[in-house]
């Protein structure tokens, strides 16, 4: 069976073609929703070879084909299997031949064609994927172009999450430079061991800019071992990095942030950047986002513009609450969490990267940041679009005595039962493009259900 598809983009066949062939470009176009990861890109278009990890510790081999090969205008991948792991996929097809071709003045056409075993619905909901993926990257790619920005060394932390992975993927297929800061002896000249506590002198050296992102997970119950860990991988190392950033000649420093510190219980109104942190009530993670924020602030007066980017709810089906959500609403056994009332703040992950890539090059951006969709929604509403985008009923209401058996009390209050209407007023000044500002949107472009 074969399955044709193309798309449009605003760059010349030469530079879409070299962004298919940096890193990060098969990280950027596989679907969340598929049981894949990337193990290893491929190094080369004409012959290198892409692997995927499967489940059950299975691979998919695609090997470029170097007799089909025509620079800046076609290559050609195909499944060949290659040991005991990649054999059951024996019993499969594919062939995957892209082509390129130009579409006016710096305007080209990429253009799919999948033969393969493979239901063509299936195929068919990939490829509707990627080419969204390349038009909201090459749009976020062009207006940072035409704002000025030049290709730059970026020093990132937290890189291997699910937010910097698909960070460091946008920024390396974009013609950007990342070294992940890491906590191990560093593998390649593509990393930097990073001390926290104790940053080496020579850390930044050659960075332009610096994305923080690393920091214990805030999920759990909020016992004394947990509240300690989610405020030491926070406050000092931010301190220290934004000041060693501001010593080292960096010119902007972008640190994560959340909107938490609006408090866990901020009520209906909806709150910006100005609204007084804590509005709703005193709790830990008020202070400690409120901390964790000062940290990052603490070296601006030195020639270093910061950034803070508070952040709502993730949604990715790679990961965080739709990969925990995702099987209990496939099997028709999701529904409200208690009231249903609580307002959720959320934001899709390609629009987070697209916020923090701003903060890059928007040299008007500084200080908190929103990092939320413009449309936030009850947890009901929430409940009811989930089902609805799987075709399923969402009718089972979730008692507050579950979360609260799994994160304790303070922990279900927090995190679980949280409620904070919060709007991105900063970006809807700056006429931000958000790719994905429903809920329904966004649910149905990382679940695989948008055409």
């Amino acid at each position: 069976m074969s399955i044709h598809r193309e798309v449009q983009l605003p760059l010349s066949v030469e530079d879409t073609f070299a962004w298919f062939a940096r890193p990060g470009a098969v990280h950027r176009l596989l679907p969340p929703w598929l049981p894949l990861t990337v193990l290893q890109e491929a190094r080369s278009l004409r012959d290198g070879t892409a692997v995927l990890r499967l489940p059950g510790g299975l691979r998919w081999i695609a090997a470029h084909q170097p007799g089909e090969y025509d620079e800046a205008r076609r290559f050609v991948d195909l499944l060949e299997p290659q040991g005991p792991r990649s054999w059951p996929t024996r019993a499969l097809t594919w062939r995957h031949e892209h082509r390129f071709e130009a579409a006016g003045q710096q305007q080209s056409r990429v253009i799919d064609r999948i033969d393969s075993s493979l239901p063509a619905g299936q195929i068919q909901r990939m490829l509707a994927y990627r080419h969204r993926q390349l038009v909201g990257d090459f749009s976020a790619h062009q207006q940072a172009a035409e704002a000025g920005l030049k290709p730059l060394v970026i020093a990132v932390t937290g890189a291997s999450g699910m937010v910097g992975s698909a960070l460091c993927a946008f920024l390396t297929s974009g013609g950007h430079q990342v070294i992940r800061l890491v906590r191990h002896e560093a593998g390649n000249p593509e990393e930097r061991c990073w001390d926290p506590q104790d940053p080496d002198a020579e850390l930044l050296s050659g960075c332009d800019a610096v994305i923080h992102l690393a920091g214990a997970s805030i999920f759990g119950r909020f016992g004394h071992e947990h509240r300690a860990a989610v405020v030491s991988s926070r406050i000092e190392p931010t301190r220290k990095l934004a000041q060693l950033a501001a010593s080292s000649g960096v010119g902007t420093f972008v640190s994560a942030s959340a909107v938490g510190i609006y408090g866990s219980n901020a009520g209906d109104e909806p709150l910006d950047e100005d609204a007084m942190s804590g509005a709703g009530g005193e709790d830990f993670l008020v202070d400690v986002v409120r901390r964790w924020e000062n940290a990052a602030r603490g070296a601006q007066g030195q020639g270093l513009r910061t950034v803070q980017v508070r952040t709502g709810v993730v949604l990715d089906a790679s990961g965080g609450m739709l990969a925990v959500l995702r099987p209990l609403y496939a099997a028709g056994l999701g529904g409200r969490l208690g009231s249903g009332k609580q307002w959720l703040s959320w934001i899709g992950l390609d629009d987070l990267v697209d916020i923090y890539h701003r903060a890059l090059w928007d040299t008007e951006l500084e200080g908190p940041v929103n990092a939320v969709a413009p449309y936030p929604v009850r947890n009901a509403d929430f409940s009811r679009s989930f089902g609805e985008t799987l075709h399923r009923p969402a009718v089972i209401p979730v008692p507050t005595l579950g979360p609260k058996l799994v994160l304790g009390n303070h922990g279900a209050r927090l995190l679980a039962l949280a409620n904070q209407n919060i709007i991105p007023r900063k970006l809807l000044e700056a006429q931000h493009r958000f790719r994905t500002q429903r809920i329904q949107e966004v649910l149905a472009h990382t679940l695989g259900r948008a055409e």
